[in-house]
């Protein structure tokens, strides 16, 4: 098996950071085209700067950062500095980066590389709010039936909402975007809050990253240790659950995950439950699935591969 051609699409993000990192990695299974900022945890010139940071605590320096997408397709943007602290990745002291933003626009990027690869080679992934994929789709609906999949990380249902009661913070930012890409007809992973929020850092999994004492190992254990305050504090949980390296690590261990495809649909109308993905788990309403909506994560396993992967950096 060729490694799987992707493009990350994020706004950094500690836990970006870490699906980031894993994935540059993992070069057996993933090949990286190259990385799209959006405005999202934090404004634009933040998320393209982290991304870029992350690219270089990796090593990875020839890697090209774009940036997409300032504000949301048709909403003032929300960010949450709240949660990911000023810069959005708060925690560990990492140098400013080297590596220059490319010149061109993030979204003429994915537009520009699905038309240049065979349809079905190339898969998106993002990690953040969905502005640039949904300004994409609709700039060059072209496009649309090239891409191989999208394997994102957001919405909820069991869960329910963490920016507000109905809805996922990436899927809030840019409803109008998420529309666009569930209703696009391109095949769909979901990796909503109702799997991250068992992929959780535990004290003993953040040693194991500690304990790694490389540049990356404790870096990623100083981020976790930052980012998890908020979720203890909110949930009770043990830990800071790493919402989008799932993404990462179903493109290397699908296996670890387990879901249903059903139908999901995105309210767009109603302030009081903006964003909220309208899972059908049940198959209650008759429409046709377009998203496969994972439910469970093999924990052990998931952390398992994080360290494994992240040691190699």
């Amino acid at each position: 098996m060729s490694a799987r051609k992707i493009i990350i699409d994020t706004d950094p993000g500690q836990d970006d950071a870490v699906a980031i990192l894993l994935a540059l990695a993992s070069p057996e299974e993933i090949d990286v085209l190259g990385i799209t900022a959006v405005a999202g945890n934090v404004p634009l010139n933040l998320t393209s700067k982290n991304a870029r940071i992350v690219c270089e605590l990796a090593g990875k320096h020839d890697v090209k950062v774009y940036e997409g997408c300032d504000r949301p397709m048709g909403r003032p943007l929300v960010t949450a500095e709240h949660v990911h602290g000023k810069t959005g990745l708060d925690g560990p002291t990492l140098p400013d980066p080297v590596m220059p933003v490319q010149d061109q626009h993030g979204v003429d990027y994915i537009i520009e590389t699905l038309r240049a690869h065979d349809a079905g080679t190339v898969t998106l992934c993002p990690l953040g709010p969905l502005t640039n994929i949904g300004t994409a789709f609709t700039k060059a609906p072209d496009i649309i039936e090239k891409v191989q999949e999208i394997v994102l990380m957001g919405g909820a249902y069991f869960e329910v909402g963490n920016i507000t009661p109905a809805a996922e913070f990436n899927i809030y930012v840019d409803p109008q975007a998420a529309d666009i890409v569930f209703k696009s007809g391109v095949p769909i992973v979901v990796m909503p809050l109702d799997v991250t929020h068992k992929a959780l850092v535990t004290k003993p999994r953040n040693d194991a990253f500690r304990a790694l004492n490389t540049d990356v190992g404790i870096a990623v254990a100083q981020m976790t240790d930052f980012f998890e305050r908020f979720d203890k504090e909110k949930y009770g949980s043990e830990g800071a659950p790493l919402h989008d390296p799932c993404v990462t690590a179903y493109l290397i261990k699908p296996e670890l995950f387990s879901g249903r495809h059903i139908n999901v649909e995105i309210e767009t109308q109603s302030e009081l439950t903006m964003g909220m993905t309208v899972a059908d788990w049940w198959g209650v309403t008759g429409r046709d699935a377009n998203a496969l909506f994972v439910g469970e994560v093999d924990a052990d396993g998931f952390f398992s591969l994080l360290k494994e992967r992240l040691a190699r950096l």
